[in-house]
């Protein structure tokens, strides 16, 4: 998947995922922001690409908590406008 295509599908996800930020992640366009859309959506893939196989449960769970981590980057991205620049 392409870079700008794995930043929508991370803007849409997180978008369904945090609805009470939807219409900020929706109007999002700073670069760290973008970042973590593309981060969460690699992460997700990789989860997802994992489930099911057998002994892959700690790793799943693993990607569980990474995709949860960057949620909680998102969050603080979209309320807090100086986070990108105590993060770069």
């Amino acid at each position: 998947m392409a870079r700008s295509n794995r930043r929508e599908a991370g803007r849409r996800r997180l978008a369904m995922r945090l609805p009470h930020m939807r219409t900020l992640i929706m109007a999002a366009c700073d670069p760290l922001q973008l970042e973590l859309f593309e981060a969460y959506q690699m992460a997700v893939e990789a989860r997802d690409a994992l489930r099911g196989r057998p002994f892959n449960a700690n790793l799943v769970r693993e990607y569980d908590e990474t995709c949860f981590e960057i949620e909680r980057h998102v969050i603080r991205a979209m309320q807090e406008p100086s986070y990108a620049q105590r993060t770069s």
